[in-house]
């Protein structure tokens, strides 16, 4: 898959600054939670938009100053369907998500502590894909369809978190991210003459290893 090969390039890219610097290498768990946009149809009513809950994994690669700061290039999956729901009817489809961004890192104590809160900050692209069965007629069509098509666009990264040293060279850690990104209007598509806009919010918490060390460690 093309986003996969854009991960291991990035990956590669990055590994000797990394190895410069004090890297770190992990992946983790957790669930994505969406925010809605409502889709109004041009005779009255609206339909709510959103993507449905469900499970989320992550991998990054990320070099550490001796200080405070850092960065970290992250890849993110997630699986949760499509979903229009009004009056009590609702339609679904299948889908995931694939998030690739940057983020620039500020912990909150020094390297060496015990436990590192930190902030981060970023951006990058997330991918929409829808992956069910189209059918000849779907509920709330009038609003809205939900396709089988891909939705590339810009996101907005920002987290929150801490790292706990383990052992010399194992870290236990949480992280909370907020990826915002505009509406993905080419998997769920406004009917003619409906309007969607605004932003979604993806509320990502996740709990994950890192392996941390310098280069000839």
């Amino acid at each position: 898959m093309k986003l996969t090969r854009m991960l291991v390039v990035c990956a590669v890219a990055a590994a000797p600054a990394a190895m410069a610097q004090k890297w770190e290498i992990g992946g983790g768990v957790g669930g994505g939670f969406y925010t809605s946009q409502d889709v109004s149809a041009p005779g009255g009513g609206s339909a709510s938009a959103k993507i449905q809950n469900n499970v989320a994994g992550g991998v990054w690669l990320a070099n550490n100053s001796s200080g405070r700061w850092g960065g970290e290039a992250r890849y993110d999956f997630q699986r949760g369907a499509l979903q229009l729901s009004s009056a009590g009817t609702q339609a679904t489809f299948g889908a995931e998500t694939h998030t690739l961004h940057y983020d620039v890192i500020w912990h909150g104590a020094p390297a060496g502590s015990k436990v590192r809160p930190f902030i981060a900050i970023g951006g990058g692209v997330k991918v929409y894909r829808g992956t069910g069965s189209e059918v000849v007629y779907q509920p709330l069509s009038n609003y809205a369809l939900l396709t089988r098509a891909r939705d590339m666009t810009g996101v907005i990264s920002l987290g929150a978190g801490f790292k706990v040293q383990m052992a010399p060279h194992v870290q236990l850690r949480f992280d909370f991210h907020d990826y915002m990104t505009p509406f993905p209007k080419k998997v769920i598509v406004p009917n003619q003459g409906s309007s969607a806009g605004g932003w979604l919010q993806d509320f990502v918490p996740i709990i994950g290893l890192s392996f941390t060390g310098r280069a000839g460690e």
